[in-house]
């Protein structure tokens, strides 16, 4: 069985899922993970992934920002034993069991805050809020001793590696790579986690999957940090066939700054 999971911050759901059919055409995933969907539940556009093919679908939202959302050809049962991290009830987390091979395959799909422009827990209480939540993160999954068969993926906010981002060393003061954020992420894939991406790409080798609105020309500029994720626990990594960032994807119309990142596992 291949099961090919794909993780996509949107930037919006409602305003973006005319977009989710060239996804779909280039990449042809099981399961499209979704985040800052941007909508509450109650608005959620319920028809849309079923005429698309994906007729199982889970999702947790709210209006004007976060949001999480799980499209799947796959049945699944979703998983309502997990957090309220902080304690905030912000819609950033959702967890399912995939009906897939050899038994269910745990899926986390995950939007970290993006933790404000100030690296600094005194003057910015959102930068403190994603340590807090990285770091609560961090220490559910520790005491999960022995998981298997989990895949976790999504917006994580960070590019813990240096050849995550376009210049280390004039980032390391910039939230998302700062040392206490790499540290946390790093900590946090560590306690069950394989970087499935980085799997196959050398971490040597620059990897972007997000670039600023801010660069016109986003392409010769290549400005990029790697901030969205696939990891694995480390039974699965003998199952990872390939990957797939689209980065074509950051040239559709209306497009959100990220793109989508596709990971292919033989069950």
């Amino acid at each position: 069985m291949k099961l090919r999971v794909a993780t996509w911050n949107i930037n919006s759901l409602r305003l973006r899922a005319p977009l989710l059919k060239h996804l779909i055409a280039a990449l042809d995933p099981d399961v499209i993970c979704l985040q800052e969907t941007k909508v509450p539940d109650a608005l959620f556009p319920a028809t849309v992934p079923v005429e698309l093919g994906y007729p199982h679908v889970a999702f947790r939202g709210m209006k004007g920002y976060n949001g999480v959302a799980i499209l799947s050809r796959i049945p699944f049962e979703v998983d309502d034993a997990t957090p309220d991290w902080c304690a905030k009830g912000d819609c950033r987390h959702l967890a399912v069991l995939l009906d897939t091979k050899g038994g269910p395959i745990e899926l986390h799909d995950f939007y970290v805050p993006a933790g404000g422009d100030v690296p600094d827990t005194r003057e910015n209480p959102k930068f403190a809020h994603k340590l807090d939540f990285v770091a609560q993160a961090t220490d559910w999954f520790a005491a999960r001793s022995g998981l298997t068969r989990a895949v976790l993926v999504g917006d994580l906010n960070i590019a813990p590696l240096e050849h995550d981002v376009w210049s280390h060393k004039q980032l390391l003061n910039v939230v998302s790579h700062t040392p206490p954020e790499t540290a946390g992420l790093l900590a946090w894939q560590n306690t069950a986690f394989v970087d499935a991406v980085r799997h196959f790409v050398p971490p040597g080798e620059k990897l972007f999957t997000w670039w600023s609105y801010r660069n016109r020309d986003w392409r010769a500029s290549d400005r990029g940090r790697r901030l969205d994720h696939v990891w694995v626990t480390p039974d699965l990594t003998g199952a990872l066939t390939r990957h797939l960032i689209h980065k074509d994807a950051r040239d559709w119309p209306q497009t959100s700054d990220h793109v989508p990142v596709c990971v292919e596992l033989s069950l």
